[in-house]
């Protein structure tokens, strides 16, 4: 599919909404417990789902092969370390949904997470748009 853009508003509509699912929706406990510790299996789990739901978007915008396991193993090392440092950085200064420093960081994590969609899709339009 050419990178026209149509194409790009709905491939990154795509990725925010599967965001959103995984985040919210596809996350078992066993996802959510012991997120502090960095070789964490949970938030490998959870990183893979993403990273699933993102090949999916691509196939559907007809990626080349290459192109997509390259943006797969990015997005999983990027996502997986951008929770670590959220359930870090939370765990070490023991943040509360009462607290408004929770809200931040939970604000920064999912603006993180979504400027990679914004890279994602610029790489798409850059290197695998026909």
């Amino acid at each position: 599919m050419a990178a026209s853009f149509g194409a790009v508003f709905v491939m990154l509509c795509l990725l925010l909404v599967k965001h959103m699912f995984a985040d919210f929706y596809l996350q078992t406990p066993k996802m959510l417990s012991g997120r502090g510790e960095y070789f964490h299996w949970g938030r490998a789990q959870h990183a893979a789902v993403h990273v699933a739901g993102s090949i999916i978007v691509f196939v559907v915008f007809g990626a080349p092969l290459a192109f997509i396991l390259i943006v797969a193993a990015l997005e999983w090392i990027i996502h997986f370390n951008i929770d670590f440092v959220k359930a870090s950085y939370s765990d070490k200064n023991q943040l509360e949904p009462s607290q408004a420093a929770f809200w931040r960081a939970a604000g920064l994590d999912q603006l993180m997470h979504n400027l990679t969609y914004v890279a994602m899709v610029w790489a798409w339009v850059s290197f695998a748009a026909a």
